[in-house]
């Protein structure tokens, strides 16, 4: 990619096998779920060690579900982080169900376990942690926490896909888990995501609540069961899938090498918090720093823009949001959320790039946060 061109903090690899894929698709005259669908959950379970595994339109659709699966209803409370994508909390509220959060630990950005079980109350349903950035929380702790508690487990792996904890891959171990294939994910169909269950009851179920609770029998006839929703995946999403996850290894490989670069390269005088260097078990779905606390974000992002770099912000704190401040939720409640939450970037980082990208990339922050605030120190 020419130092001219600008450079997006992600872009989606999508090969022209996949693209002629879709095209056969299209031509077979059957687009929406059908036997692509059926192959793509296929080659996920075999990817997740031959566990049961059904797709979705969204990775939103997934947590939803997942929710269902695990009993939480109306009155019921469900543990979960308070940085994350809003889609996290919403599925809870959308259920009738209140979110309870926890403040995040500020070296992964993860929910803070430390902090789960005084949040445990006789109305707790669930856990729902989240892998930020492509980095996995403690299953361990998490796990030994909801096995003392009997909770269930929805885990939000939307980030995580091809990650690992300790050897193995996220969603071949654990209770629920839910992973998303957005555009800008590590391997994506578009739109769309994946539950991995536990049981042929379960896939059952995520059939039925993905298209409106309906039963279709070999005489023609159908019934409907349950008041499910529009979720399924579509055929053409699919055959994207097939041909992203094949390379996924590939991507993710090049994820990493490119993550070893930003820490050899990015000048650490500059006072910014990096990510956590763990190159056991992320899949590093995103590079973000934290700003130093004198460094408005919003100018930090227009002068990278300007210069033909482009910064994502994931996320903002959750509860800091009007409809959870409605809800109650009150500014101070989570101070390290709210503290990252207000400066995190995220730095370009996909598989087209090229390692002189992010030489420039480390090289622009440099020269902005430095005028940036000499500019203030003008101004003081």
């Amino acid at each position: 990619m020419a130092s001219s061109e600008f450079l997006p903090f992600t872009r989606p690899c999508i090969d022209e096998a996949t693209i002629a894929g879709v095209a056969e698709v299209l031509r077979s005259g059957w687009i929406t779920t059908g036997p692509q669908v059926r192959e793509f959950e296929s080659e996920l379970s075999i990817f997740f060690g031959g566990r049961l595994v059904r797709t979705f339109a969204s990775g939103t659709g997934t947590m939803e579900i997942g929710l269902v699966l695990a009993g939480v209803g109306p009155g019921d409370e469900v543990i979960t982080t308070a940085l994350s994508w809003v889609a996290t909390s919403n599925v809870i509220v959308r259920l009738g169900a209140k979110p309870v959060f926890i403040d995040i630990d500020p070296a992964t950005r993860n929910i803070d376990l430390d902090r789960i079980e005084a949040a445990i109350t006789p109305r707790t349903r669930a856990l729902l942690p989240v892998d930020i950035a492509g980095l996995p929380f403690d299953r361990d702790r998490l796990y030994a926490i909801a096995a003392r508690h009997r909770l269930r487990v929805l885990e939000d792996s939307a980030q995580s896909m091809g990650a690992h904890w300790k050897g193995r891959r996220i969603g071949a171990i654990g209770d629920l888990v839910s992973i998303s294939f957005q555009a800008n994910k590590n391997m994506t169909t578009i739109e769309g995501g994946c539950l991995v269950v536990n049981t042929a009851e379960e896939a059952r179920q995520c059939e039925l609540w993905r298209l409106q609770g309906v039963e279709r029998f070999p005489d023609g006839e159908s019934d409907c069961t349950v008041a499910g929703i529009k979720h399924n995946m579509t055929d053409l999403a699919a055959r994207i899938g097939l041909g992203q996850l094949r390379r996924l290894e590939e991507f993710n490989a090049r994820r990493r090498a490119l993550a070893r670069l930003y820490f050899e390269q990015f000048d650490r005088g500059l006072g910014c918090e990096l990510p956590l260097a763990d190159f056991d078990h992320s899949n590093w779905h995103m590079f973000q720093v934290v700003l130093p606390a004198d460094v408005v974000r919003g100018e930090f992002i227009l002068a990278m823009k300007e210069r033909g770099i482009g910064i994502g912000v994931h996320y903002p704190a959750i509860p800091s949001l009007t409809l959870y401040r409605r809800m109650g939720f009150n500014p101070g409640d989570y101070p390290v959320a709210e503290r990252v939450g207000r400066s995190i970037a995220t730095l370009p980082l996909f598989p087209l790039m090229q390692d002189a990208d992010v030489t420039r990339v480390c090289r622009t922050t440099a020269e902005v946060l430095t005028q940036l605030r000499s500019r203030r120190m003008r101004r003081a």
